[in-house]
């Protein structure tokens, strides 16, 4: 049965349904498309999550965006692109861990990160012009005007590749930061606590 998503009267946030809705620690999410749009613009790199022959599957993969619009490249005839072009449903998860949050408390260590989980189905894109105009976008992203000093696709490397285009219309950002949240009763401990940059952090 499908779901059914609730979406602010603002076109600015995502829809969500109990699926995507964050319930642990609530008061770090958010879904407005700007935080959730910056995280993968920043990363590109983000986890996609299937289900295939009852059995769950997550495949690192390269993710951008162009719009409202997710892409997704695969080798054609593969698992992955069968599943794609079925326009079964895909979770699709990004995360940077800024910082590590070091405290007086085992229990209370804890991370600064942000974070996007988005729910959607994708449709393939089989037009030449959106083909490329999809491919622009990404290459133009890692330096700007390189899409017009490369050669474009040829009809050989169109067919061995599976675009994909998933709207981003459900899902949700969360994130931490700050510093350490102590127990009163700890905080006369000898131990130094604050935060360290975590390696490879944009930040």
């Amino acid at each position: 049965m499908p779901r059914t998503t609730h979406q602010d009267a603002s076109t600015t946030d995502l829809g969500f349904c109990p699926r995507s809705r964050i319930r642990q620690a609530a008061k770090r999410a958010r879904y407005d498309r700007e935080a959730v749009y910056r995280l993968i613009d920043d990363l590109k790199t983000g986890h996609l999550a299937f289900v295939e022959n009852g059995e769950p599957r997550s495949i690192p993969i390269t993710c951008w965006r162009d719009g409202d619009d997710l892409f997704v490249h695969t080798a054609n005839k593969g698992r992955l692109a069968r599943h794609l072009q079925a326009g079964h449903l895909v979770c699709i998860s990004f995360a940077e861990t800024q910082e590590w949050v070091m405290t007086k408390s085992a229990f209370h260590h804890s991370a600064n990160y942000r974070s996007v989980v988005l729910y959607g189905r994708g449709e393939q894109v089989t037009d030449n012009a959106a083909f490329d105009a999809a491919f622009k976008a990404i290459i133009n992203q890692l330096e700007a005007g390189r899409w017009d000093k490369v050669r474009p696709p040829n009809a050989q490397e169109r067919k061995a590749t599976v675009l994909i285009r998933i709207p981003i219309d459900e899902g949700s950002f969360k994130a931490r930061t700050g510093g350490p949240n102590e127990d009163p009763e700890d905080m006369d401990l000898p131990v130094w606590h604050g935060t360290l940059p975590a390696r490879g952090s944009h930040e």
